[in-house]
């Protein structure tokens, strides 16, 4: 079977490397808001070109307090409105209503899963605050529009750039667009840790400040808290994992583009709809790290099944909508044609670093050779 992301085989690239690592935090003695943490901090906030990067548990976190220092600062507040793309990953979601606003749910783009300028204008009433631009599969959302009109409008913008570490336009990576970004670092995106990992970038000095001290408690000096805060802090194993491996990041990232052009080149099945033209380049896909690679089809079950028939492990992202979630029941009778259809039809590719031309190779066959029912 090709597996759809063997974690195993990445991470025992740097088995060495992140055992030093490792070693080196169990000698220091220091396991929580030390060095380690600091430099990843640096050096990550150097590699989206931003001015800082706070380090947090995991990539929910990342979202959920910076909605929340907005509004500590004045900037948001209870029932404040926050346009977010409709076919996103629930996290995206939980992160506004944890914080008391409002989700407004629009269609995204048919071929680009992300936020469509226009629909998002559209979208736009006088509660609305800010903007949740969701990087889905790894593709920046078009930054330079949604930047415009938030300006426009005198709105906030938030990147989701959980699957998008690296992505970039014209040389300006995911992170660095918007007000803030929150990242992932959970073990299956791009640049994984061994375990819950997210921060969150921004130029802003006050919104860094006050997401620092809101993941320690509301803490901005021990034993003093401004806010009431919450423990959320990536510590320094998981710090120093990843100082290792966004070393790697880069050349990872080429090999999935690689992945990518091989797929759309050689899969020509006519049923089954692809991400990027058969025609890209690498030039041309700067703005995407394919952390995701995902095909569409309107027989995705027979699909499936043929694929795993044939030795290849795909899998759904995502199978049901947020607007469709028993945890938001109050927005189940809502329609969403398109962001519907897509879940109904995406099916993810096998692809990572450390997929070998054979087992590529086999998975373009395996699509070619689907028969429809």
């Amino acid at each position: 079977m090709i597996p759809f992301l063997d974690l195993k085989t990445i991470n025992a690239q740097y088995r060495q490397n992140l055992i030093d690592a490792a070693t080196r935090v169990i000698d220091s003695g220091w396991y929580i808001q030390g060095t380690q943490l600091k430099d990843f901090e640096s050096e990550f906030a150097a590699y989206c070109g931003a001015k800082h990067c706070i380090g947090v548990a995991n990539g929910l976190d990342a979202l959920t307090l910076t909605l929340r220092s907005w509004k500590e600062l004045g900037k948001l507040k209870d029932g404040d409105e926050v346009i977010v793309p409709a076919n996103t990953y629930i996290a995206s979601m939980l992160a506004i209503t944890e914080n008391r606003l409002k989700p407004v749910l629009v269609e995204p783009d048919e071929h680009t899963y992300n936020l469509c300028p226009t629909k998002t204008a559209t979208a736009i009433t006088a509660n609305t605050k800010a903007v949740l631009a969701v990087h889905l599969y790894g593709q920046l959302a078009p930054m330079p529009a949604l930047m415009a009109l938030a300006d426009e409008h005198g709105l906030l913008v938030l990147e989701d750039s959980a699957q998008a570490h690296g992505a970039a336009i014209n040389g300006k990576k995911a992170g660095s667009w918007g007000h803030a970004s929150g990242f992932s670092f959970y073990p299956g995106k791009n640049l994984g840790a061994l375990g819950d990992a997210g921060a969150v970038t921004t130029d802003d000095d006050e919104l860094a400040t006050t997401i620092r001290a809101l993941g320690n408690y509301g803490s901005h000096k021990k034993y003093e808290n401004l806010y009431q805060g919450v423990n959320s802090r990536l510590d320094e194993m998981q710090a120093a994992m990843l100082r290792v491996k966004l070393q790697h990041l880069d050349t990872e990232t080429q090999q999935r583009k690689e992945i990518a052009l091989a797929y759309a080149k050689g899969i020509t099945h006519p049923a089954l709809s692809q991400p990027i033209p058969a025609n890209s380049t690498l030039t041309s896909l700067e703005n995407h790290v394919f952390h995701l690679y995902v095909t569409r089809t309107a027989e995705r079950e027979a699909l499936q099944t043929h694929l795993a028939n044939t030795g290849v492990q795909t899998l759904i992202h995502y199978p049901i909508s947020p607007h469709q979630q028993q945890a938001y029941a109050q927005w189940n009778e809502q329609s969403y044609p398109l962001t519907e259809a897509m879940h109904q039809q995406v099916l993810s590719l096998p692809i990572s670093p450390v997929m070998t031309d054979h087992q590529v190779d086999a998975v373009i066959a395996a699509c070619n050779s689907f028969e429809m029912p």
